[in-house]
């Protein structure tokens, strides 16, 4: 069986899932076949190249012409639009594999879980570093007892692509389309991450938001000259979004979270750190070191670090000797493997729209802490 697959959006998340569409099959023959079929934008000049460089056989500028003549849906692009076509798909009947986070609003999330729930066809939402080799070995290790009781989880992902306040104005500066900023696009991942180790949901928050930078220049895309008076483009708009956020939390087994997100962290690109401490160990996973785990159980003196690319670990075994490490663009490799074998087989796939909202609750929670100054629970 050939999947036909059709990608709203061709930018940064667009390309790697592309790339990973086109290395599936050497790496994992036993994935569906899966065929790039449509591409979708509204830059006809551009989505034109892309459709060429991303090797999709067409492409279209309206995804109404799109969802009900392919078998699986991307939809990778903004958050704003990701309701709207998802839920068209998945009344079609389409498979449908959404980026992160779910919805800009938890309404439009809940709109798209509901959705999921009435379809027969199969709904992912993209949180791919579940499926970093490292990140499944802690999930092993914890589901078979090694670290206890699970007390503690520090959660921080920091990257400082906006510290230079002249930076360009993006869509991500748009609480209208991207719903929140360090938040929604970095904390997404750690919340998830954090309630998939632990294995309970978060119930209660207590969260703080900052700006730090309230308006950016719009970006010239033009050879146009300087103005008048032979000065550069001074139009600016402005920041709607958080550029940082801190979190405490609680969870449902009794742990306590701490987690913390920015986009102004000097030093660090993606730095993505997640720590469990349990009554009998810990583990601790920085994605700029993804192939390594560390490790602490009670016999050792302190943490231990694994190196996870032998052939017996999550996924290894499927590319490289031992020692010849990953990167992050097989995340997505290993997240649409598992997604469309879902899709093929017909078994329930996770992360899941479900997932999705668990998360968008969370998000919710922390801004409405936030705004109101307390902590917050989690319905």
């Amino acid at each position: 069986m050939t999947l036909s697959a059709g990608f709203l959006g061709y930018r940064f998340i667009g390309t790697a899932h592309a790339n990973a569409l086109a290395r599936l099959g050497m790496f994992f023959p036993d994935a569906p076949a899966v065929e790039r079929d449509v591409l979708v934008g509204r830059d006809e000049a551009a989505l034109s190249a892309a459709a060429d460089r991303l090797g999709f056989d067409r492409y279209a500028t309206d995804w109404r012409d799109v969802v009900e003549e392919v078998d699986v849906f991307y939809n990778l692009g903004p958050n704003s639009i990701h309701a709207d076509p998802s839920i068209a798909a998945l009344e079609a009947g389409t498979h449908v594999f959404c980026e992160k986070p779910l919805a800009h609003t938890l309404a439009d999330a809940e709109r798209m879980a509901d959705a999921a729930r009435d379809s027969d066809a199969a709904a992912g939402v993209a949180f791919n570093y579940r499926f970093v080799p490292a990140i499944q070995h802690a999930k092993r290790l914890i589901d078979d007892g090694a670290l206890g009781e699970i007390r503690h989880v520090r959660a921080k992902y920091l990257q400082d692509w906006l510290v230079d306040s002249t930076a360009p104005w993006s869509w991500r500066n748009s609480a209208e389309i991207a719903g929140s900023g360090a938040l929604g696009d970095l904390g997404a991942h750690s919340l998830d991450l954090a309630q998939f180790l632990v294995g309970n949901s978060i119930t209660r928050v207590s969260g703080h938001l900052r700006t730090f930078v309230d308006e950016r220049p719009v970006a010239d895309d033009t050879d146009d000259p300087p103005d008048a008076n032979g000065g550069e483009n001074t139009e600016t708009r402005p920041v709607t979004v958080d550029d940082a956020y801190t979190a405490q939390v609680e969870f449902e087994g009794g742990a306590m979270g701490v987690f913390e997100a920015s986009r102004y962290a000097s030093g660090h690109k993606n730095s993505n750190v997640i720590e469990l401490n349990g009554s009998d160990g810990a583990i601790r996973f920085d994605l700029e070191r993804l192939n390594e785990l560390d490790v602490y159980t009670g016999d050792n003196r302190g943490f231990e670090t694994v190196l996870v690319t032998d052939p017996a670990d999550p996924y290894a075994g499927r590319w490289w000797p031992p020692g010849h490490v990953l990167g992050w663009e097989h995340t997505l490799v290993h997240e649409n493997y598992e997604f469309l074998r879902s899709v093929s087989t017909g078994n329930e796939h996770s992360p899941n729209f479900g997932d999705g909202l668990a998360v968008h609750h969370v998000l919710d929670a922390i801004q409405r802490s936030d705004e109101q100054g307390e902590w917050v629970s989690i319905d």
